[in-house]
């Protein structure tokens, strides 16, 4: 029998309890032994379910029990997350963690430590929910030279870019039913402003190309200026928006690490993943893209691949899972790389024909549409470094309000 402990019992801890209390013959299934979860860290108390008698207080106790072997931190956060895994690492336990913000912060440091005590942390849950993205990168593409990462990582921005494509919602209204539905936190600020996306291209990209990336190395924008205006100009191109995370690796060694909001044309993948859905191109020099789709956050889906992991480190006591990177350094992340790329603009102007002969000769014969109307003008360019584009918008300025998106045309 192995004795393993969770702490945390929120919505992922308990699905975790659930999953490992109520089907003990699929454990033992998979690992070839009982799994007994001994411990349940709270500081609340569960005194009406039928595993009330596991839950203790003192986080000491499960780190002084050496016959606990496994522990599956799903507290979230930081702090005190960081100090109980990395004194578990530290006492020869395995980790397991759905913890995106702290393997995005403290990864490089816990792997390290989870190495010299030749223990496991491992993190599938924390990137996709319960779609199996990590491991298939380091196990089944192997073989290949990954480049580029790209995907719908966030199913709260999706959701709510989806009800402003689709229901024509606005803003504020498709975030008000997402929190109805239970697809946003109450404080939804890291979902909306790209941070939750953001810690998720950081573990993708530090484990495709093997140095950590730290979050404020990511250069991160939300979508709370994304309007319905900015939908229809996108769909008068066939195109939509979306939150996409992209990590690409750039020659010489250096990588460039973003989320931002992105026009996708209709006739890519991406533009079909709805609702709450997630999706993750990665491309390998010898498969091409491959992509990972699913459900990329919940009770069930996530404490499933906690779960997994636990049974990967149960069958891996006395040997180590090769997922880790080395540590990062300040230079790696270069964001200010000007590769020409396409860009969509979007000016709002009283009078039109002005800014119409300027777009004429900053843009030459870039596709736009011109909108009498409703007195905009929208422009996709041809390929142009970023500073470029920067220098000819800060030129249209003098007309009207400027709005630039990129794109993945």
């Amino acid at each position: 029998m192995i004795n393993v402990a969770i702490m945390g019992h929120g919505v992922v801890g308990s699905g975790v309890a659930e999953i490992l209390i109520f089907h003990p013959d699929r454990m033992e299934k998979s690992v070839k032994t009982p799994v007994n979860v001994k411990y349940i860290l709270d500081l609340r108390d569960f005194d009406d379910l039928p595993y009330s008698d596991k839950f203790i207080k003192d986080f000491n106790i499960i780190l002084q029990d050496d016959e606990v072997k496994v522990v599956a931190e799903v507290m979230g956060g930081v702090n005190p997350a960081y100090d109980f895994v990395k004194r578990c690492l530290l006492a020869g336990k395995s980790v397991v963690t759905s913890n995106k913000e702290l393997v995005a912060v403290k990864g490089a440091e816990l792997i390290r430590i989870a190495k010299e005590k030749n223990v496991n942390f491992l993190f599938e849950a924390s990137v996709g929910g319960g779609i199996p993205v990590l491991r298939p990168m380091v196990q089944c593409l192997a073989a290949n030279e990954i480049t580029e990462i790209s995907g719908i990582l966030n199913g709260t921005t999706n959701y709510i870019l989806n009800k402003m494509i689709v229901d024509n919602m606005d803003f504020a209204s498709a975030l008000k039913l997402a929190g109805e539905k239970g697809y946003a936190e109450k404080d939804p600020t890291a979902d909306i402003e790209g941070h939750d996306a953001c810690r998720k291209i950081c573990i993708l990209a530090a484990l495709a190309f093997g140095k950590h990336v730290y979050p404020d190395q990511v250069k991160t924008e939300g979508i709370t200026d994304i309007t319905l205006e900015d939908m229809e100009a996108a769909d008068a191109f066939g195109c939509v928006i979306k939150l996409i995370g992209h990590a690409k690796k750039l020659p010489g060694g250096k990588i460039t690490a973003t989320v931002r909001p992105t026009l996708v044309s209709r006739d890519h993948i991406l533009s079909g993943v709805n609702g709450v859905f997630n999706a993750i191109f990665i491309t390998g020099d010898q498969t091409g893209d491959v992509m990972f789709y699913g459900k990329g956050a919940g009770k069930e889906a996530t404490a499933s691949a906690v779960v997994a992991d636990m049974l990967d480190c149960i069958k891996h006591l006395n040997a180590r899972k090769y997922l880790d990177w080395e540590d990062g350094v300040a230079d790696y992340v270069d964001n200010q790389n000007d590769q020409p790329q396409r860009f969509f603009i979007r000016l709002c102007s009283k009078e039109l024909s002005a800014p119409t002969q300027e777009v004429k000769t900053l843009f030459g014969n870039s596709c736009f549409v011109k909108n009498e109307d409703r007195g905009e003008i929208l422009l996709l360019t041809d390929p142009q470094p970023e500073s470029e584009i920067n220098r000819k918008a800060e030129a249209l300025r003098a007309y009207g309000e400027v709005k630039i998106l990129h794109t993945m045309l």
